[in-house]
């Protein structure tokens, strides 16, 4: 079997993050920690020669950065091994490919991949949040349960996006496709959620350029016999994988 393989990732180091905003749908640009993140994560992505047929990305500025330092590594030309280990950078620059090859991976931005929408507390800190709307934040901490931010959209709306989402990429690509999908921390639990088939969302923690993913044998995915629970047929091969941030000793 040659699956459909999806790899999902949330975008690297922020500004906002740095600053521990609630960034939502608003635009911050990565810091230049984040810029090294996603330049790890495709210096290893491409030693494990995983290519990309496409990209699809949350139209948001953080992702957006991510995709296109991905998608430049991806599409680039590595130095001679002779020629990069005369070059005292942590990671050395490849050689940009000119003409047809600079333009094989096509970056879709998606809007459904797009971050919460928080509505009133866009942007800011905590600390911010808890000055400007104090009833609402101690509202917030001191109940379990789903109190609806003014201006935010809903949990249902939510997983209806990352429904929509998963159908389209299902729809589209098959079986021999390698697709990487950039977006969020809070989206991304409702993304799997819906890959998986679960009919709850799950609390996840990805870090910055985290992996999740997911082999899929695409021939296969609406048959309703007992290959469901075949497990040679659906495989998580990756889940919250940030090994290429751990410092080397």
């Amino acid at each position: 079997m040659n699956p459909l393989k999806l790899l999902f990732t949330r975008h690297a180091q922020s500004i906002g993050n740095l600053e521990k905003r609630m960034q939502g749908n608003g635009e911050f640009d990565l810091s230049p920690e984040g810029r090294l993140q996603a330049e790890k994560l495709a210096q290893r992505l491409v030693s494990e020669s995983w290519h990309p047929t496409c990209i699809y990305s949350s139209p948001l500025k953080r992702t957006v950065q991510t995709s296109e330092i991905l998608r430049s590594r991806f599409t680039a030309e590595p130095l001679p091994a002779a020629i990069s280990d005369l070059i005292d950078d942590e990671i050395a620059t490849p050689t940009p490919l000119t003409g047809e090859g600079s333009s094989q991976i096509l970056i879709h931005y998606a809007d459904e991949l797009r971050e919460f929408q928080n509505g009133v507390f866009e942007g800011l800190t905590w600390r911010e949040a808890s000055e400007r709307y104090p009833d609402l934040c101690k509202a917030l901490e001191s109940s379990p349960d789903w109190i609806q931010i003014p201006g935010a959209e809903s949990l249902e709306e939510a997983r209806s996006r990352s429904r929509s989402f998963i159908q389209r990429l299902l729809d589209r690509h098959h079986n021999g496709e390698q697709v990487l999908i950039v977006s969020h921390s809070w989206i991304l639990q409702h993304l799997i959620a819906e890959l998986l088939g679960c009919d709850r969302s799950w609390r996840l923690h990805p870090r910055n350029t985290a992996l999740f993913e997911f082999w899929i044998d695409r021939a296969r995915w609406e048959r309703v016999d007992q290959n469901r629970f075949n497990t040679d047929l659906w495989q998580i091969r990756r889940f919250n994988d940030y090994h290429h941030l751990v410092q080397q000793p």
